[in-house]
């Protein structure tokens, strides 16, 4: 598809592979969804989403899915917050900071390795005696179990799932966590955006099926109790741009007995 931004005319121009044409108000909520498209792309192919930190520790995440995942969590408000994937530590002390400003919840974080430089920065944090670490594959079913037994009967859960971000492990880890995570909560299929990667030229033509949106999509499609469900904003629900996100399909939420879908 070829895409014109003409300013002065207030206009973008899309041109199809048939040749057909497109006129669409650049300032329109269509105009800003066809603009961002392109500008998620940049964003990742600049790695400029690698130049924040939470609390002196980087955060590999896009600041909108990191503004969002507060809203949900503030919301949710969970005992237990299980993170899959630790990389510089800064999502892990993002969750365990949630935890302490609302007066409750934990975080357990497991990543195949954790660089003693990572532990000891995520030890040295003031909020480091609200999480554990967990050093080994996120499937194993050693790894599950260790996680299982740390968190209580009665515990509300949350998951995230941030680690290798392939179908294939994404989809083990879907079905070696969902039945953590209580009613009412969510498991999250992050960077699904990989799909709509594969034209970058540090993307893989492979993403636009093995991706983790794709993993999630399946899941759902045999697990009834959840549902592909994103969250709603708290303010301004109107003006979302659902294509404003590294997390297309992730958020699955598990439905309630009395919920319907």
């Amino acid at each position: 598809m070829n895409l014109t931004i003409d300013t002065t005319e207030r206009t973008i121009i899309t041109k199809d592979y048939d040749g057909r044409e497109t006129i669409t108000p650049l300032y329109s909520k269509d105009g800003f969804t066809l603009v961002s498209k392109v500008w998620l792309k940049q964003e990742w192919n600049q790695l400029h989403w690698q130049s924040f930190s939470w609390f002196g520790l980087q955060i590999w995440q896009l600041p909108e899915d990191l503004l969002r995942l507060q809203e949900v969590i503030t919301n949710v408000k969970p005992d237990v917050i299980v993170e899959t994937g630790v990389s510089r530590g800064g999502s892990a002390v993002f969750f365990a900071t949630m935890c302490r400003l609302l007066g409750k919840g934990r975080v357990i974080s497991i990543d195949i390795h954790i660089p003693a430089e990572v532990r000891q920065a995520i030890e040295q944090n003031p909020f480091s005696d609200l999480i554990t670490l967990i050093e080994g594959d996120s499937v194993s079913p050693e790894v599950v179990a260790q996680v299982k037994r740390k968190i209580g009967k009665n515990e509300k859960v949350f998951v995230f799932l941030d680690s290798d971000h392939s179908k294939a492990h994404v989809s083990r880890e879907l079905n070696a966590y969902a039945d953590l995570v209580t009613s009412g909560s969510y498991m999250v299929a992050t960077d699904g955006v990989m799909q709509s990667l594969t034209d970058t030229p540090y993307g893989r033509k492979e993403w636009e099926h093995d991706n983790p949106a794709a993993a999630a999509r399946e899941f759902v499609a045999y697990h009834p109790e959840f549902i592909i469900k994103r969250p709603t904003a708290l303010f301004g629900e109107q003006y979302i741009i659902e294509s404003m996100t590294f997390w297309p399909d992730a958020w699955l939420y598990r439905i309630s007995n009395t919920e319907n879908k």
